[in-house]
């Protein structure tokens, strides 16, 4: 059951709007569920001789007895409550009871108060109901309804167990601010998918991912083409910043600012600041690294894997404001990817992007935590630019897709453990889109490496499932009957190959991180390996081979050429876990 509270100035107008047909002839049979004192609120719907006019009058009395001077700017109250998706339709005598707890639990009209605000609830769908009050005691004073939403949330919970509803996750007050009705219906007159403030959001997020410093974060949002305006000090310094999209103008042809704060609590610009602060030794210069030289996105990928990785070690340790400064980082981390991602997985990984967002805010702060390491790999990503679908772009963005996965997953529970049941299943939600972006992404480079490995010599396939047997022992059954057994045994050929020891290379990739989140172990375990070997993420179609032990003792073949193989030197994780046994 979710409540939406917001304020308006025109009853009239809204009474219109829950009276009148819907924007696509949606309401049916409007009509009072209950009311302040029923016998005194005129129901236009179901009452042939009552106005809304009437009832208009009605509500706001306490508000009109009042001086101009002292009549509150926005005196409506208004508050939707909706069931969710599959819960059982309400009886009229069963919205009315919610209506009385939720004014009661808000303030507006507490249990035997007879000087309390007036309100009425109005019933035009099965699903919802629309709480309309006034916000003028009969008193002329103003009711007491401070964190009035927090307080609706909480009896919500309350009536949904009581009920039998679905029992949905409390918010915390980090979420961002949603769009108004208003801006909803001005989206859907004006052909847009979504609202300004939303579309605004992400743009502030995807010009923040990675960003040096805070002259680069504006210099973004200018490219992203987006209207920018500070607040600067007789000093000159900046003190706040608004947005606006261009064309989004309001009835007097002036455009509709947002400050950051108004898009979420942590893009105002003292949040910012800490963001770009988080991490840097005292004494450190800001730069904008103007001249650093960019790398191919492949390249970008792969190096930012074991900063994902990092971050994914550090949400299993005990460090709160330590973790939290890495869920931030992964933000931006899959930010960066889903701006540049191929054109085959980029909606998904927008929505995933989109879905984490919730993830990166609670109430933990992470002051001055050090997430450089995965800012830095965010950037990286950005510089690099958009990557293709297919080739080493290809098998470099499946490879850190597949990290990530396991990374959303650590955030998930990470904020379970903790009560976080809103960022929990946000980040839950992203681990999904996540895994369907991964499956399109790794479908080629995988059937290639399968096809290689089919290919292989049964001696071959033989001595690679005794190294797989001798590292994961009661795992190695389940494993070589997954579909990327091949892939594996393929992979380890192709590193072999390339000079490296199996047994050791396997062991590594098997301690390097716990794999009990994998959807699949074998996937995951040729990912770790192509990373940890400097293998490309891509593979020539196979050629024969011949295995013999004598084939041991003569030199290998000259490993093929690596494409953009990343120069950094790849090392346990300093607190692994051993395998699931």
């Amino acid at each position: 059951m979710v409540p939406d509270i917001s304020t308006g100035s025109r009853t009239y107008g809204l009474l219109n709007y829950l009276y009148g047909p819907g924007r696509r002839e949606e309401h049916t049979d409007p009509h009072l569920v209950a009311a302040w004192m029923p016998e005194l609120a005129p129901d236009p719907g179901r009452d042939p001789s009552a106005t809304l006019k009437q009832l208009t009058d009605r509500l706001d009395l306490p508000v009109l007895a009042l001086l101009k001077d002292r009549r509150p700017a926005r005196h409506v109250w208004h508050c939707p409550v909706r069931t969710a998706p599959g819960d059982r339709n309400l009886t009229d005598a069963e919205w009315a009871e919610v209506a009385r707890r939720i004014v009661h639990a808000t303030g507006i009209a507490e249990y035997g108060d007879d000087k309390a605000c007036r309100w009425i609830a109005v019933r035009h769908a099965d699903d919802h109901i629309h709480l309309v009050a006034t916000l003028k005691r009969e008193d002329g004073r103003s009711p007491r309804r401070h964190e009035d939403g927090i307080r609706a949330q909480a009896e919500c919970r309350k009536i949904e167990k009581e009920f039998g509803l679905q029992i949905l996750n409390g918010g915390d007050r980090t979420a961002a601010q949603r769009p108004t009705s208003a801006e909803r219906s001005k989206a859907e007159r004006t052909g847009r998918t979504e609202t300004p403030r939303e579309t605004l959001r992400e743009s502030v997020r995807h010009a923040l991912a990675g960003a040096a410093s805070e002259e680069e974060f504006f210099h973004r949002l200018a490219e992203a083409g987006l209207r920018v305006e500070r607040r600067i000090a007789p000093s000159g310094d900046t003190l706040g910043y608004k947005v606006a999209l261009p064309g989004d103008r309001n009835r007097d042809g002036e455009p509709i600012w947002f400050s950051g704060s108004k898009l979420a609590p942590d893009l105002s610009l003292p949040r910012i600041r800490r963001r770009l602060d988080a991490g840097r030794p005292d004494g450190e210069p800001v730069t904008d690294h103007g001249d650093e030289r960019a790398l191919p996105p492949a390249r970008a990928r792969r190096q930012a894997v074991p900063a994902a990785e990092r971050a994914a070690s550090i949400l299993h340790e005990d460090d709160d404001g330590h973790s939290a400064a890495q869920l931030v980082g992964v933000g931006e981390l899959l930010d960066a990817i889903a701006q540049t991602a191929p054109a085959s997985t980029r909606k998904e990984l927008v929505v995933a992007a989109r879905a984490y967002e919730r993830a990166t805010r609670s109430h933990i702060r992470a002051e001055r935590a050090d997430n450089r390491a995965i800012r830095s790999a965010a950037r990286s990503i950005i510089r690099a630019g958009n990557a293709l679908g297919k080739g080493e772009d290809g098998g470099a963005t499946a490879m850190v897709l597949s990290t990530m996965v396991l990374v959303t997953i650590a955030a998930a529970r990470w904020h379970s453990a903790r009560g976080h049941a809103q960022q929990a299943a946000a980040a839950q939600r992203a681990a999904q889109h996540l895994r369907t972006a991964y499956r399109s992404a790794a479908a080629a480079p995988m059937n290639t490496m399968r096809e290689h490995g089919r290919r292989l010599p049964k001696p071959v396939r033989e001595r690679y499932a005794g190294t797989l047997e001798t590292a994961l022992p009661d795992q190695a059954g389940a494993i070589r009957h997954e579909p990327g057994w091949d892939a594996l045994a393929a992979t380890l050929d192709q590193a072999e190959r390339a000079g490296h020891d199996p047994d050791a290379l396997l062991q590594q990739a098997v301690e390097w991180r716990e794999l009990e989140t994998a959807d699949s172990v074998t996937d995951v375990l040729v990912w770790r390996l192509r990373r940890i070997a400097n293998l490309p993420a891509t593979m020539a179609q196979p050629r024969a081979r011949t295995d013999t032990r004598a084939a041991q003792s003569r030199s290998h073949p000259a490993p093929p050429p690596v494409p953009e193989a990343p120069a950094v030197t790849y090392r346990a994780d300093p607190h692994p876990r051993g395998p699931r046994r």
